[in-house]
């Protein structure tokens, strides 16, 4: 191409659209954060950039027997939208229905762009502003965006992608192999012998909505889980919204959870021994008699080192009771052509195996990013308040909490991130760094959190510090006041 040709194409090319924010995710954190955007900042042009072709995130994507929520929707649910439904643990199909009605309500239909990916973001400085790289799933298309703020809303898992580990000869099993992340519209299992490795949220949501039509499930796990029933609907919360009215009841009783909900993990933190007989007695109570409640129901860690699992109306226990679902505790020595060979020398054989074993943990969607030409790593970052990385410009993340209800978090990282742009605006700033004063700053993981699916990937993931504003809380009443009421400016937050 000539010097004229390539000047006259440059002068004809079509402008690259510039936005405010760029939120990558159309779950429910990234619309919850288009939702603020729009009432906090109605002045900020925004988009959201989905990969798949539906919203709805975790909610659409997963389509396994009996998924549901394992936190109460007077929680989990937004702040300014009332849970209406009589059911406080609900199932996908309600939880989806909320989040269109929220897209519906705050106009935000047009916001989302389907199918695009991000495949880059580079940040420049000098231009104050990332440059985005996108990738049309459905059509192939290359495209350009640039954007004054990336906010990502991706949560901290590969969405096209379950953890299944390498089994021994997996091969020679002639039965059905399939992982609940990528569950068949067709998949058939009635009257079938059902195998489910696993025993974290997603085992115990499959097998007592499997049992209903197996033959028998039988649930493998190398480690009891602490399982805790909890009742599917909320009486307390059902008659505040009928004595007080939608809007006043939804609050109560959403503060009446919040509340309950630390006071449990409270207790558990301070008096592990005592959590844990109370959670075997509710457990002995819930099987059996005579059934041995130590060696399948009692890990050898403390509650809440990891999530405690909870099981609508105790529908897990019920169907052990019943005699549809059975527990087994063991390590697989061996798949084999009927089943699986346990290291105990018992044989478990299957038609169907469902790998319940994990996610694959992935931050920010997995995109490469840069800040004036270097690459960021991660693991070299620091994690600020919980919602921005150190030395990188003008980007956001919303990760919820894994003591509690997700969502929690996200309705105050979201108010506090519009806070920010509203200072930045009135201060004439157009960029926010955040930097560590201290080098020398004690530093742990970036989610305190035992699951495997978290220690198998912490060391790419950024760091956390040992003090504000680098430490990463886990309490909402904490973040209440630090992200809630707490001011925008601090001294280790940089604008320019």
């Amino acid at each position: 191409m000539s010097t004229a040709t390539a000047a006259q194409h440059e002068r004809t090319a079509a402008p690259v659209e510039h936005l405010d924010v760029l939120i990558v995710g159309a779950g429910i954190s990234g619309i919850g954060a288009g939702r603020y955007l729009t009432t906090e900042l109605p002045g900020r042009s925004f988009a959201i950039l989905e990969a798949r072709g539906e919203l709805g995130g975790t909610w659409d994507l997963f389509r396994y027997p009996g998924i549901r929520s394992d936190s109460d929707l007077h929680t989990f649910g937004y702040a300014f939208k009332p849970w209406r439904e009589k059911e406080s643990i609900a199932d996908a199909p309600q939880i989806l229905s909320y989040l269109r009605e929220t897209v519906r309500e705050n106009g935000l239909q047009n916001r989302i762009r389907y199918h695009h990916r991000i495949r880059e973001a580079s940040w420049s400085t000098a231009d104050a502003r990332w440059t985005v790289r996108v990738e049309r799933a459905d059509t192939g298309e290359q495209l350009t965006l640039t954007c004054g703020w990336l906010f990502s809303a991706t949560g901290y898992y590969r969405y096209d992608q379950g953890f299944t580990p390498e089994f021994p000869g997996l091969e020679q099993y002639t039965g059905t192999v399939v992982h609940p992340q990528h569950w068949p519209e067709d998949l058939d299992w009635a009257d079938r012998r059902v195998l489910v490795i696993g025993s974290g949220a997603t085992a115990v949501t499959l097998v007592p909505a499997m049992a209903k039509r197996a033959r028998r499930v039988t649930m493998l796990q190398r480690t009891p889980t602490y399982i805790m029933p909890v009742p599917r609907r909320d009486h307390v919360a059902n008659l505040l919204r009928r004595v007080l009215g939608e809007e006043r009841g939804y609050a109560l009783a959403r503060r009446k959870n919040i509340a309950q909900q630390y006071a449990i993990w409270s207790f558990c933190q301070r008096r592990p021994k005592a959590a844990r007989r109370i959670i075997r007695w509710v457990n002995a109570r819930q099987l059996p008699k005579g059934y041995p409640v130590d060696e399948h129901f009692s890990p050898p860690y403390d509650p809440w080192d990891q999530r405690l699992c909870a099981v609508p109306d105790g529908d897990l226990f019920k169907a052990i009771k019943a005699g549809r679902a059975d527990v087994v505790t063991d390590r697989i020595r061996t798949f084999t052509e009927n089943g699986v060979l346990l290291e105990s020398g018992r044989e478990l054989e299957a038609d169907l195996v469902v790998t319940a074993t994990g996610l694959n943990v992935q931050a920010f969607g997995g995109i490469p990013m840069s800040v004036d030409g270097e690459p960021v790593r991660l693991a070299e970052t620091v994690a600020f308040k919980g919602m921005m990385l150190s030395g990188v410009p003008n980007f956001a993340y919303a990760i919820g909490y894994t003591n509690s209800s997700w969502t929690l978090k996200i309705g105050l990282l979201c108010e506090h991130f519009c806070r920010l742009l509203a200072h930045m605006e009135r201060q004439g700033h157009q960029i926010c760094r955040p930097e560590v004063a201290d080098p020398a700053m004690a530093t742990r993981p970036f989610l305190d959190f035992a699951a495997g699916y978290i220690r198998r990937a912490v060391d790419g993931l950024p760091r956390q510090g040992d003090r504000g504003p680098w430490r990463t809380s886990s309490s909402y009443r904490d973040d209440e006041r630090t992200l809630g009421a707490g001011r925008v400016a601090d001294p280790e937050l940089h604008f320019s």
